[in-house]
């Protein structure tokens, strides 16, 4: 979740270590959005992180949060899990490379996993079969050590 200690302000004043662009269109609403799940801890999803950024004084508005995920998403700035009820959940993504997560289904704890073999088998099926730009989802659950 993200520190609601911090003003909006603040988050707004921090600045990631890459800069790449925030979306195709970047607006001032998006770049907070940004901010706020560089900062958050682990999954969150576009309600919570709405909650927090109004908590915290930001006037955005939780369909703005929707599109600038969305747009993070498609851009490759976040990766997003779907949680067992349905909703979609989003974490900031520190690099360029495609990750997968395991995550706890009773605390939502998440840790990244090494894929590499279905990474692998997705670009040999792609190269296989002729298929141009394949996407691929995995989830992974389980629960963790600390709640089992």
């Amino acid at each position: 979740m993200v520190d609601l200690e911090n003003t909006a302000a603040e988050l707004f004043a921090r600045r990631p270590a890459d800069r790449r662009p925030v979306a195709r269109r970047g607006t001032a609403r998006r770049a907070e959005v940004q901010r706020a799940l560089i900062h958050s801890d682990g999954f969150v999803s576009a309600q919570a992180l709405h909650a927090a950024l109004v908590a915290a004084g930001s006037r955005v508005g939780l369909t703005t949060v929707y599109r600038a995920l969305g747009a993070l998403v498609e851009t490759g700035r976040a990766d997003t899990v779907r949680e067992p009820h349905g909703e979609r959940l989003y974490r900031h993504r520190p690099g360029e490379e495609h990750r997968h997560y395991l995550i706890c289904r009773t605390c939502g704890r998440s840790e990244p996993v090494d894929t590499a073999l279905v990474e692998d088998w997705a670009r040999g099926l792609a190269r296989d079969t002729g298929y141009a730009d394949l996407q691929h989802t995995l989830e992974l659950s389980g629960i963790c050590g600390r709640c089992d």
